[in-house]
């Protein structure tokens, strides 16, 4: 429960308390955040699915599927981000770099990367609503577990962090390699029976959707590596975006 209660305390802004901060409940949490994705990710798909039964068109409803999620982080992911976004943008050394991320205010790089970003979300659910409500709900759940499994691999043995403080440092390197990597089998065999039902070929396209955002999380997580040292808790926001996007965009292509 300590882990539950960390995962949903720290990655969205349900009336959650988090009764332990120690290394033991981040390694636990990071290992529930595909479960607080889950929960998102539901949220996102039957609004979705509600307004276009209502007669809203697949539009609108895309726009609240990816409204969602905001909504119920407080734009945590998508400032992080544009953070990083503005960070890898100024192309400065790392120290000045983490300095600008730090900073409340948005650059052009992250004003630019939030709008593409967004837009390809929106643009990738808008297709799948058109195909029926089944097809949008399900992908904005199975994006919603993708970003959030991104996580728990970003949190792996061996990922330093880039500063001694803040949420990067307390959950960086927390998930043992063989847990995280066992958290990515059942969230990819979960998200590949919930295409199975959908459509022919649903089973690979939802497994390929997931492991196609742990891909692109995967790249960026090793360029922010390289480039700032280590994680913070706005690279973990850029990577759970990045993971949402490239598997919401899987889905939509074919």
């Amino acid at each position: 429960m300590d882990g539950i209660r960390f995962a949903f305390g720290t990655l969205t802004v349900l009336p959650v308390r988090v009764t332990r901060w120690d290394r033991a409940a981040a390694r636990s949490g990071m290992l529930c955040a595909p479960l607080a994705g889950l929960v998102v990710g539901l949220c996102a798909g039957v609004l979705g699915a509600v307004l276009l039964l209502a007669g809203s068109g697949p539009l609108l409803a895309a726009v609240a599927s990816a409204a969602v999620p905001a909504v119920l982080t407080r734009g945590l992911h998508l400032d992080g981000l544009a953070d990083v976004a503005d960070g890898l943008g100024s192309a400065k050394p790392a120290e000045d770099a983490l300095r600008i991320m730090k900073q409340s205010d948005i650059g052009p790089f992250g004003v630019i990367t939030l709008l593409f970003v967004l837009l390809a979300q929106v643009a990738a659910l808008d297709r799948l609503y058109a195909a029926g409500w089944a097809h949008g709900a399900s992908a904005a759940a199975v994006s919603a577990l993708a970003a959030r499994l991104a996580l728990t691999l970003a949190c792996r043995t061996g990922v330093p962090a880039a500063r001694p403080d803040g949420l990067g440092a307390a959950v960086a390197g927390a998930v043992p390699t063989p847990a995280a990597l066992g958290a990515v089998v059942l969230v990819t065999a979960c998200c590949a029976g919930l295409g199975a039902g959908l459509q022919p070929y649903g089973a690979l396209r939802g497994g390929l959707a997931v492991l196609g955002g742990l891909l692109a999380a995967h790249f960026l997580l090793g360029h922010c590596v390289r480039r700032f040292g280590g994680v913070t808790g706005d690279v973990f926001g850029a990577v759970a975006e990045t993971a949402a996007t490239a598997s919401v965009v899987v889905l939509a292509l074919g």
